[in-house]
């Protein structure tokens, strides 16, 4: 599963980053990276960007950059 494959507040944890596509060193350096938690926050009107909350700040994400970071769903403890 893909970070773009996430559903606005779904919570899920980076499993594996491609930093081959451009503007993707960029989003691991704001903290997008393996073994991070993150959450799909909001997106804009058609989807793209998409938001996502990485310690509590707000990145913005392209579809295309979004599929370079493979995550595992974290599913919610009942």
């Amino acid at each position: 599963m893909t970070l773009r494959e996430l559903r606005p507040g779904q919570k899920a944890r980076i499993e594996n980053v491609d930093a081959k596509q451009p503007g993707v060193v960029r989003l691991m350096v704001l903290g997008l990276i393996e073994g991070v938690e993150v959450q799909h926050a909001n997106s804009a009107i058609g989807g793209d960007p998409m938001e996502v909350s990485v310690y509590g700040t707000a990145i913005s994400v392209r579809k295309q950059q979004a599929d370079c970071f493979r995550i595992a769903p974290i599913t919610p403890d009942v």
